[in-house]
């Protein structure tokens, strides 16, 4: 039995989707963030070293990482579905996006979560205007316009085509919803981007995604 290590607000509710587009059997087991630090559970090291989520046991395998858990559970379990035709310029496309969510589209995402947590954290009262002031600076010049600039960059290429890949929904949009979404909600991805914002509303539609919903006892993270 494939076990999900659901962490809430977190990566892992795309593996929940992805196992529900699958039609496979699962089990979820749930972690709840610390309410102060929005940190996971020490609970989870017991699972994984890095004590982080997504992370999915199945048999003998602990496997951890989006990506490798979406290529793991299609390798083994998706005969051919929400996959492209290896060689084929589907297939290219479909390994690049699902590389680009974590490696280019969330480092900004977090970045910002971090510089907004400056902005609004309690500190000492000398050292707040300057902390405030850094971390503003650095988001207007730095952050946000490298979250536009991939914006940019992913509304044209959704123009191109129904889907990541292609004209075929895979794995690929999979991986990619959850920066989306981050990114709508704190973020301004708005009415600017109307392929991503159509993405979204697509995806929020589909029966799969909103069964994952229910099962990781969840919120989709964009405004609706």
């Amino acid at each position: 039995m494939i076990v999900v290590h659901h962490l809430n607000h977190s990566r892992s509710q795309r593996v929940l989707w992805l196992l529900e587009e699958l039609g496979l059997q699962y089990e979820v087991q749930h972690y709840q963030r610390d309410p102060r630090t929005m940190l996971a559970p020490a609970s989870l090291k017991a699972v994984h070293p890095l004590g982080k989520s997504p992370v999915i046991t199945d048999g003998q395998y602990t496997i951890a990482e989006s990506g490798a858990i979406i290529e793991y559970l299609l390798e083994r379990y998706g005969n051919g579905r929400l996959v492209p035709a290896s060689g084929t310029p589907e297939k290219l496309r479909y390994t690049y996006w699902l590389h680009f969510a974590e490696g280019s589209a969330m480092p900004p995402l977090l970045m910002k979560l971090v510089f907004d947590k400056v902005q609004t954290s309690p500190m000492p009262f000398f050292a707040k205007p300057v902390a405030k002031a850094i971390a503003r600076k650095l988001k207007r010049m730095l952050v946000q316009p490298n979250i536009d600039n991939q914006l940019a960059y992913m509304e044209a290429e959704l123009g191109k085509s129904a889907w990541f890949a292609g004209n075929e929904f895979s794995g690929a949009d999979i991986q990619m919803s959850f920066p989306l979404e981050a990114a709508a909600s704190r973020a301004g991805l708005d009415a600017r981007w109307p392929h991503l914002v159509d993405f979204l509303q697509r995806i929020h539609a589909r029966p799969a995604y909103l069964r994952a919903l229910q099962r990781g006892a969840s919120e989709a993270y964009t405004k609706k």
